[in-house]
């Protein structure tokens, strides 16, 4: 199965984005998928996770502004991101276990 990420763009602080992330196959399959994030420079995030029951876990920097979710009917995990601030700022990928890394789509938040 491939994801394929999408939904990104510039917005000023305070906005809202929801990201996307389209699967090839049936997500139902794949234990878990999760959200990261990595800042230009720096280290790849683990920011959301979901699970096929709907278990979710957030890091803490996005506890409260993000929301992670799945249809399971069109494949795909949203990542809704509210009060968006500067350091949020990133190229965000989804994954799961036995997929492959995608391209990312890129989220820029100004002040």
């Amino acid at each position: 199965v491939q994801l394929v990420e999408s939904g990104g763009g510039s917005v000023q602080a305070g906005g809202s984005l929801r990201l996307s992330c389209a699967a090839s196959g049936s997500i139902d399959d794949i234990y878990m998928i999760s959200w990261y994030r990595q800042p230009s420079g720096k280290q790849r995030e683990l920011i959301a996770s979901i699970t096929p029951k709907n278990w979710t876990d957030y890091a803490d920097s996005v506890k409260g502004r993000f929301t992670i979710s799945r249809d399971s009917a069109k494949n795909t995990v949203g990542l809704q991101m509210n009060s968006l601030k500067v350091e949020d700022t990133a190229v965000y990928f989804c994954n799961g276990i036995g997929t492959d890394w995608g391209q990312g789509t890129q989220v820029t938040v100004s002040s």
